[in-house]
């Protein structure tokens, strides 16, 4: 009797919200399931900026981000392979998803130069020049070897318009062909497309249509949270969930926001990452369900309370805001411990929004989230247009 294998990504939706167009489920991978929608911390280099693996682990934490672009170039990809790909390398036992280098193409814009072989770039590190192209970008994730991984797409800035946005869309439509075409592991790992389009309807609709032919296990909105006004935002994710299957898991690339998860999880979205939550520990902020403690403010200097009372991580269980005051900004340690509180809060808020979509409560907990954190219910006009388009009204 023939084996039969084992697809690298099952997608099963447990429960949708009746209101909304949220759902709650799990995507199965190689490494590690994954309960949704989830929020993933990134691990540009292969590590959490003040958190060990371990850590993570006791967070709950099921999968994390790392870099194509920077991992490729710092280690190389011949220390990865020689350790066996990157779980290995940075001992993460549970779920990785890799993005594909090509948000580069923005970020180090100065570096780059774009041509439909792919992007060529100088290294800020030392200066030396490579070529990123669909091909090499599967190269490097297939070693890399994460559960998900990226095509590399051609990014723009979200505020650009004319007629660089839409060839941007169709020449990510082609390399992703060539993505699928380079990869060598599709028993072991996914490839998502990313939907591009900037924030004009027609190509972002058109990108969705041409990228939905192909045959993959998930999808990506890209393009999106770089500067473009809110109400640009939600409207674009609320259309590209419309366009997008519902039997397959849709990542929103880069939104880490609480308010953006609540909201682009009633929008149908089911994957989220961002740097946010270990930046803003860096600069002596902790996340709360009505707003963000900057620690530093002299208030704190003598508050004996945890960051969060209902918080029940190793930070908030032992350390004061006084003790936080005393530390953030000026010892490492105060990074360290507000991370573990910023990913501990993700990872509670994810869950109660699970949980709130199990139990059909989700439009109870959109309205109870934000009282919460515009107590005087004077709410921004685009929180009240995106949640109305999903049938929520606020408190």
């Amino acid at each position: 009797m023939a084996s039969v294998t084992k697809p690298p990504l099952l997608f099963e939706i447990f429960y949708e919200c009746q209101t909304t167009k949220a759902r709650t489920g799990k995507m199965s991978l190689i490494h590690y399931p994954v309960d949704t929608p989830m929020f993933m911390p990134v691990g540009t280099q292969g590590t959490m900026k003040g958190l060990l693996p371990q850590q993570l682990e006791k967070l709950d934490c099921q999968i994390i981000l790392g870099n194509t672009y920077h991992l490729g170039s710092r280690p190389g990809i011949h220390v990865i392979q020689k350790a066996g790909g990157l779980h290995n390398f940075m001992n993460w036992k549970r779920a990785l998803l890799t993005d594909s280098g090509g948000f580069q193409m923005v970020s180090l814009l100065e570096l780059a130069k774009i041509t439909e072989e792919g992007v060529k770039f100088k290294s800020p590190y030392d200066a030396s020049i490579c070529m990123l192209t669909p091909e090499h970008s599967m190269e490097i994730q297939n070693i890399i070897g994460a559960d998900i991984m990226m095509q590399l797409d051609d990014v723009v800035k979200t505020t650009l318009t004319g007629p660089r946005v839409e060839e941007a869309m169709h020449r990510t439509s082609r390399w992703l062909d060539r993505c699928l075409k380079a990869h060598q592991k599709p028993t072991e790992q996914s490839i998502f497309p990313i939907v591009q389009g900037g924030l004009n309807p027609e190509l972002r609709s058109e990108s969705a249509k041409q990228l939905t032919q192909r045959k993959v296990n998930g999808y990506a909105v890209g393009g999106l949270s770089g500067g473009e006004s809110k109400d640009d935002f939600w409207r674009m994710v609320h259309l590209s969930t419309d366009l997008l299957p519902k039997n397959k898991p849709r990542y929103l690339m880069g939104v880490g926001f609480a308010v953006d998860l609540v909201i682009c999880s009633a929008l149908g979205i089911d994957m989220f990452d961002c740097v946010f939550p270990t930046r803003t520990a860096r600069f002596g902020c902790a996340l709360i369900r009505t707003g963000q403690l900057n620690l530093k403010q002299i208030q704190y200097q003598k508050d004996t309370r945890p960051i969060d009372e209902e918080c029940n991580c190793s930070t908030c269980k032992t350390y004061t805001r006084a003790y936080l005051h005393h530390i953030v900004t000026v010892e490492t340690a105060a990074c360290h411990l507000l991370s573990i509180h910023n990913i501990a809060f993700q990872m509670r808020l994810m869950q109660d929004i699970r949980q709130s979509i199990k139990n059909q409560k989700f439009p109870e907990f959109i309205q109870q989230f934000m009282l919460n954190l515009y107590p005087n219910q004077e709410y921004p006009a685009w929180i009240i247009n995106a949640l109305k388009a999903v049938n929520v009204t606020l408190l």
